[in-house]
């Protein structure tokens, strides 16, 4: 039985929690479990990882229900264009990338230094992106360059 505290479920305010829909829940709750030293809190329907102070939410993907007509949910194909990715702080990257290499993490680079932080991207399971960044120069004032022709954002 989960113990009612171990949810995401706040007396008062909210809580922001990452829904994932996966092909295979139990191999994705593992990933998140491992890789990111994450806490199982519900096994299925749905897994729930709790990871620091963050939950993420897995289930399988599927049609349209009442509350979200129009709606399919899926994990991304290979060659899917990217509209969002988890975005992960931590203290130590090199640590945190040694960490999980060791653990079977496939990362797309090695950690590189952006200027304002150090970052690299792995994906999980389902080919979701997850970026890893260390803050950096931000902490002294000092951001990655703009994009051309863009005044007023960081470049991502």
């Amino acid at each position: 039985m989960t113990n009612r505290t171990d949810l995401p479920y706040p007396e008062q305010g909210l809580f922001l929690t990452h829904f994932l829909s996966v092909r295979d829940v139990a191999r994705s709750r593992d990933f998140y479990a491992e890789i990111f030293g994450g806490r199982v809190v519900l096994e299925e329907n749905p897994a729930i990882v709790q990871v620091a102070n963050s939950w993420i939410i897995m289930n399988p993907g599927g049609g349209p229900t009442p509350d979200k007509p129009d709606i399919i949910l899926t994990p991304p194909e290979p060659g899917d264009p990217i509209s969002s990715f988890l975005n992960v702080r931590v203290a130590d990257i090199a640590a945190f990338y040694t960490d999980a290499k060791s653990k079977g993490a496939q990362f797309l680079t090695e950690p590189l230094d952006r200027k304002a932080e150090i970052r690299c991207y792995l994906r999980d399971p389902d080919g979701y992106l997850i970026e890893i960044g260390q803050a950096t120069g931000m902490l002294r004032g000092i951001y990655a360059d703009r994009h051309a022709g863009s005044a007023e954002s960081g470049q991502s």
